[in-house]
């Protein structure tokens, strides 16, 4: 049994609460909470976000509260603590309980820059703990089925595809496009993409990216991704738009050998919509819609939660969540944000 401390109950807490429930072989023995002295009694009927159920009142009955992060550290029953803190805190947070001898799972990004990632996988190297990282992507199931795909080989050599990103401008966040507190789209929104790209095409050695700015980071922009193999043909879109009606939207076509992967889907006017349904073009010319998934938001982050604790369990972090890939990531929006700013492409 995994013991496990949730440190931050905001709103991806309160999703992480709910995957923790459906899963067996792991358990929340801590919650803490430094900003809300309320959500420690189990009161987060406050919690709202922009997918999954509003929060609710919940028991935390045998459950340990902490109002500070050392003092549940300093706790021997915590195996591993799921770090829910705003992304200026992510890096400190967890060296620090690294180095208390505790397993971590932080919420994506990693970091706001790629030295203190470093410091981080660094850390995790010293402390003999594994580090992964909540890029819950690829453990959708849409994310997942092109994910695999490529594993199998069934579909031949992946040779590019497009990727798309991009939501109304968050204005119930504060600090979202502060570059010390969340970083901005490019660090909060896709970040995703850049860790999904990496994964399914490996490292790029240049990006060029053209874009807006608003103040010191990128509202909105198109990348290209070049790699050391010519022939794969791969790009990005993502950032904000000015007007609330669709407030998010992701999409990709991805091209294999012998087969194209189709996927948009979009919240409108408060409302989810599949434009275009997990879709396979396949190599007779015939299409096919596979069956996956239940539809709930939830799901993934159950996958994801227990893609952690299989890793946790077996001593070695996974393939798809470990530090080293979601330290590449923040590279990579790091280098899009320097060629928007300098107009010209930058090397990886």
């Amino acid at each position: 049994m995994i013991r496990v401390g949730l440190v931050g109950l905001g709103f991806m807490g309160w999703i992480h609460w709910l995957a923790y429930k459906r899963l067996t072989g792991v358990k929340i023995a801590a919650v803490c909470e430094s900003g809300d002295p309320r959500r420690l009694t189990g009161d987060w009927t406050m919690i709202k976000g922009n997918f999954g159920p509003p929060g609710e009142k919940v028991d935390l009955t045998g459950i340990k509260t902490f109002d500070n992060l050392a003092t549940l550290l300093a706790d021997p029953d915590i195996d591993m603590v799921d770090l829910c803190l705003p992304p200026f805190a992510h890096a400190e947070a967890t060296i620090q309980s690294l180095a208390a001898g505790k397993h971590v799972f932080c919420e994506k990004p990693m970091a706001l820059n790629a030295a203190d990632c470093e410091r981080m996988v660094a850390a995790a190297k010293k402390a003999g703990k594994i580090l992964q990282v909540g890029h819950v992507l690829p453990l959708n199931p849409e994310f997942d089925f092109v994910y695999k795909a490529k594993l199998s080989g069934k579909y031949g050599k992946l040779i590019g595809g497009h990727f798309k990103r991009v939501i109304s401008d968050p204005t119930w966040l504060q600090g979202f496009f502060d570059p010390l507190k969340i970083g901005g789209p490019m660090l909060d929104l896709h970040v995703h993409d850049a860790h999904f790209i990496r994964l399914l095409f490996g490292m790029p050695k240049q990006v060029t990216s053209q874009g807006r700015m608003r103040g010191e980071v990128v509202e909105y922009f198109n990348t290209m991704f070049q790699f050391d193999d010519p022939s794969l043909v791969v790009s990005a879109t993502s950032g904000v738009i000015g007007q609330q009606g669709r407030g998010f939207t992701h999409a990709f076509e991805v091209h294999f050998e012998k087969a194209t992967m189709l996927f948009d889907f979009a919240v409108v006017d408060g409302a989810g919509h599949v434009a275009m349904p997990l879709t396979v073009l396949e190599p007779d010319g015939t299409v096919t819609r596979p069956q996956i998934g239940s539809g709930d938001p939830v799901d993934a982050f159950q996958f994801e939660i227990a893609e952690v604790i299989r890793s946790v369990t077996a001593g070695q972090a996974s393939p798809i969540l470990g530090g080293d890939l979601a330290r590449d990531a923040i590279i990579l929006c790091t280098r899009e944000t320097e060629s928007v700013k300098s107009g010209k492409p930058v090397g990886v």
